[in-house]
């Protein structure tokens, strides 16, 4: 297992270039995301984004994305609803194997995974997809909410009904293929392996790696919490370490107010800060400095369906 992939080349470029994908989750989570992320598509300093079907404000942001096929936005696969106080239940009812006590999808990750069945896993999913190209979006990829594909929580994982969508649409889908540097572990870049072996088979294109920041704010609701400034200077640190290869960075940004404060129970000011870090003139010029090539997925996409054809 190299480092690297042959993605970078196959995308035209030479073995060295350090590319990287700016994504946003959670579009259509709720209008605070919405809003920030159509301002971060229009004054560029996004590269996708990716849609909560599921979700109450999912209509706004199909809407827009249907509007800008431009725009590289793809669906984010949704089986888990985290909050206490917003909630979202399968589009393919609540009569399944993927709802709680209270017809919602679990908060949790463990309990998809013990609990889903492998064909209403596939149906919902499905059906999430559906339900995003009939509003007329031009999807460009795929990638998953809270990790609940992975496997992660209990080792059972439902990544072969998502490489069979993905490679029935002919769509890539976010998963890394090495974790590599402080991060690695030996029985987890195994299963990685694996997964990409999978992937590979079916032609669906995956990203040499996957990085993001933590999603809470160190020290959050205490005298030491995090500032903003130190938010920003780890996420340039982190820019300044990207290797050659293609790597997504992904991030939630949203308008901290008080919609986003009734809606989810933590993160919220981290939520505000990634909005901000993502225009904030530091980071654009770390990038410059860096010199990060910035691609979208369609640029994946079209690789994949080249190949395909």
């Amino acid at each position: 297992m190299t480092e690297t992939s042959s993605l970078v080349t196959r995308l035209g470029f030479d073995a060295g270039t350090r590319a990287i994908i700016l994504n946003a989750d959670d579009f259509g989570m709720c209008r605070a995301a919405n809003a920030a992320i159509f301002d971060l598509f229009e004054s560029g300093h996004i590269d996708s984004a990716t849609l909560m079907m599921p979700c109450a404000w999912a209509p706004e942001a199909t809407m827009f994305a249907a509007s800008r096929p431009d725009l590289d936005i793809g669906v984010h696969l949704v089986l888990t609803s985290e909050w206490s106080r917003y909630r979202w239940r399968p589009l393919t009812g609540t009569a399944t194997t993927l709802v709680d006590g209270d017809g919602f999808f679990p908060a949790d990750v463990a309990t998809v995974e013990e609990r889903a069945a492998d064909d209403d896993v596939a149906a919902e999913l499905a059906a999430q997809l559906q339900a995003a190209l009939a509003a007329g979006v031009d999807v460009t990829h795929l990638d998953n909410h809270m990790g609940s594909v992975y496997g992660l929580a209990t080792g059972r994982d439902f990544l072969a009904p998502v490489f069979e969508l993905a490679a029935r649409h002919g769509l890539p889908f976010r998963l890394p293929r090495s974790m590599g540097g402080a991060a690695a572990d030996a029985a987890l870049q195994a299963r990685l392996d694996e997964a990409a072996a999978a992937a590979d088979a079916l032609g669906v294109e995956i990203v040499d790696r996957l990085w993001t920041h933590p999603f809470e704010l160190e020290g959050e609701g205490t005298a030491d919490e995090e500032t903003y400034e130190q938010v920003r200077d780890a996420f340039v640190a982190m820019l300044r370490e990207v290797p050659a290869g293609v790597t997504e960075i992904y991030l939630h940004p949203m308008i901290d107010g008080d919609e986003l404060r009734a809606t989810v129970d933590f993160s919220a000011a981290k939520r505000g800060f990634e909005r901000r870090l993502l225009a904030d003139p530091v980071v654009v010029e770390a990038l410059a400095d860096e010199q990060l090539v910035r691609l979208g997925w369609r640029a994946l996409r079209d690789l994949q369906r080249a190949r395909r054809r």
